[in-house]
């Protein structure tokens, strides 16, 4: 099957094996990873004034240009997933903000009609659970994670707002759990593994960002996590340069690893 796919620009620069592993499993996993054409930045972060809007419209071009192609929407970076799927949402449900949206696209030399929401809006993670599916992935491992203790770090952005995103249990999520499983590894379970890791204030605010990352890999290391999995680019960079305890990796990479696509890659170079 075909989607359509939003990299993002940290998967050109600093998180490039997020986007090389992706494709390349997905593929495997018979999915085909059509980029959307002319993307831009989503913008970084969900900016909640109403009468904001040209941040999102790069995000409303791909949810669009994904509806025009009839495409489910995939996004791998969490940063993008919520922005993205955020403003999805506002096109869905508040008129004013998007009637505001539509005339301001309408300027565009390529506009083809108003976008209401229609796209369907998945995180990579949510395609391999509810279009792919665990069991899939399972039978398709070549080189499994046994005896690997892995601590998946969802963060912020993968599960809220809860009712927006609607990925997983805000409070006590299992999706990257199931997934670790499927790959043959063991998953940790510790408690802040959906708490912030500081990587918004970092800049501004390093000492209370090295502070919440510390506490985060602490956290993991304390009960028996020998990695750390995410798939978020910032969540992974702040992690390491704050808490060089345990080694974090994207969760693609991982993937990859379990199909046997990384070996590959290796062998190639």
């Amino acid at each position: 099957m075909k989607v359509s796919y939003f990299p993002g620009c940290t998967l050109r620069t600093k998180a490039k094996q997020l986007d090389f592993y992706a494709r390349a499993c997905a593929e495997k996993l018979g999915v085909e990873l059509v980029e959307i054409e002319n993307w831009q930045c989503c913008g970084g972060v969900f900016v909640t004034a109403k009468d904001e809007i040209a941040s999102k419209l790069a995000s409303v071009r791909a949810l669009k240009a994904a509806n025009e192609r009839d495409e489910i929407l995939v996004t791998v970076c969490s940063a993008c997933h919520n922005v993205i799927k955020q403003t999805n949402n506002a096109m869905l449900t508040d008129g004013e903000f998007a009637d505001k949206v539509n005339r301001y696209m309408s300027q565009d030399s390529n506009f083809t009609g108003d976008y209401h929401g229609e796209t369907k809006v998945m995180h990579y993670m949510e395609l391999l659970r509810d279009v792919v599916g665990f069991d899939k992935i399972k039978q398709s491992v070549v080189k499994p994670l046994t005896g690997r203790k892995i601590a998946a770090y969802y963060g912020c952005l993968l599960l809220r707002p809860g009712k927006v995103m609607a990925f997983d249990d805000v409070e006590n999520p299992s999706v990257m759990e199931d997934f670790i499983r499927a790959l043959g590894a063991t998953p940790v379970v510790y408690p802040m593994r959906n708490e912030c890791c500081g990587g918004y204030v970092a800049l501004e605010d390093p000492e209370s960002a090295a502070k919440k990352s510390s506490a985060v890999a602490s956290s993991a290391l304390s009960h028996g996590a020998e990695i750390a999995v995410t798939a978020c680019p910032l969540c992974k960079y702040n992690l390491e340069k704050n808490s060089g305890d345990i080694p974090v990796v994207y969760f693609t990479e991982l993937l990859a690893e379990a199909l046997g696509i990384k070996e590959e890659d290796n062998n190639a170079e």
